[in-house]
């Protein structure tokens, strides 16, 4: 019951032992980056009909289907309420929380997230995007931020704007990791609600993992001290942030993906990413499935 799983859209995850893997191949072009609300509601029907009852970590290939996250937290509604609620963390160099007006996308999804009736509060850590500047501050939903349902958990960014808006409690800034994962389990040890993790490896040094995104400070120790922390109050996780490529066919995404300014990355240098991602998960892995409930 404690098995992993594999959304196979990308074929990038490489093979994990005793994983129960979901070809999705043919789902790529539609899902990759960003759907409409209905092909979304499809693939949401699609893995309802494909994941097991029971299931440990899931690991999605590209951030480029993060918004898969919501999707896999929503079957969770099944187990809790408003009255006994989750809490959603996500490790991300980005707030994934910007406006999007073609359905969802990788970028947009943790809005939604924030809407969820069973869900008290999204926290996003590691965030060192420019997304959450002055220059995009337009670009981000303000809604669940002023709701007091979401915080960013940042460093390296300018985010006084905020203050001066009345959201100096959603924005939490720090000049170090050390400093954002100490302060992270504090206000942790505050609560006993049941967590979902949701990772995006370009929360990552370029020195633990390379992508083709921009790439946050954390490190791979810094990830393991908080699901050490959550101990046992974890009850579903999800991986992503592979790195692979794809040649869209739709004329938006290509248009849409190019802003991300994404160089061609050669075949062997592609190996060896991949491999770097390996080792990485299997350590995230194996501390997720060492702090995760089996039963809730």
């Amino acid at each position: 019951m404690n098995k992993p799983v594999i959304l196979d859209f990308d074929h990038s995850t490489g093979i994990i032992t005793d994983a129960f893997r979901i070809e999705l191949g043919q789902w790529q072009e539609a899902i990759r980056f960003g759907c409409s609300q209905a092909k979304f509601k499809q693939l949401q029907a699609e893995l309802a009909r494909q994941l097991p009852e029971y299931y440990g970590t899931v690991l999605m290939g590209s951030g480029d289907y993060h918004h898969i996250s919501l999707l896999l937290i929503k079957r969770l509604q099944q187990y809790f309420n408003a009255t006994n609620p989750i809490q959603v963390v996500i490790f991300d160099n980005h707030p994934d929380n910007m406006r999007y007006l073609f359905g969802i996308h990788c970028g947009s999804w943790v809005s939604y997230v924030a809407q969820l009736p069973f869900v008290s509060h999204v926290h996003v850590l590691g965030i060192t995007s420019n997304d959450i500047g002055l220059a995009h501050c337009w670009e981000n939903r303000l809604a669940p931020l002023f709701q007091g349902k979401l915080t960013y958990w940042c460093m390296d960014v300018q985010v006084s704007w905020a203050k001066k808006i009345g959201l100096q409690q959603a924005f939490r800034a720090f000049a170090s990791p050390e400093e954002l994962v100490s302060a992270f389990i504090q206000v942790q040890q505050q609560t006993s609600e049941s967590v979902y993790v949701s990772i995006d490896k370009d929360v990552l040094g370029k020195d633990v993992v390379q992508t083709n995104w921009d790439q946050g400070r954390m490190q791979l120790e810094h990830l393991l001290t908080v699901i050490a922390a959550l101990d046992q109050r974890i009850i579903g996780s999800d991986i992503t942030g592979e790195v692979s490529q794809w040649q869209y066919t739709s004329l938006l995404k290509r248009l849409l993906s190019a802003m991300d300014k994404q160089e061609p990355i050669p075949a062997a240098t592609l190996a060896a990413w991949q491999q770097q991602h390996h080792a990485v998960n299997q350590q995230l892995l194996n501390a997720l499935a060492q702090h995760q409930q089996t039963t809730f």
